[in-house]
């Protein structure tokens, strides 16, 4: 596994591969077991982050339609 990147570095789609690639080893079965237990917490990790990322997004969204209502309301009644 690659070392952390820095926070500027990190990419949601490169994690997700990551991910991926985490559990396509685990699922091979070529792993011991505290090699399984210490990759699943890598996901794990990355999982969080990602979801971290999403909500982050969502809530960008969630204000700008917020802004968009609130100018179209705004010029609905001039």
């Amino acid at each position: 596994m690659p070392a952390k990147r820095k926070a500027s570095e990190w990419n949601y789609e490169a994690t997700v591969t990551q991910i991926e690639e985490i559990l396509a080893l685990i699922e091979s079965g070529d792993m011991g077991l505290s090699e399984v237990f210490e990759q699943f917490g890598v996901a794990v990790e990355h999982l969080k982050q990602c979801e971290s990322f999403l909500g982050d997004r969502r809530s960008q969204v969630d204000l700008l339609i917020e802004t968009l209502a609130t100018s179209d309301d705004a010029e609905a009644e001039f």
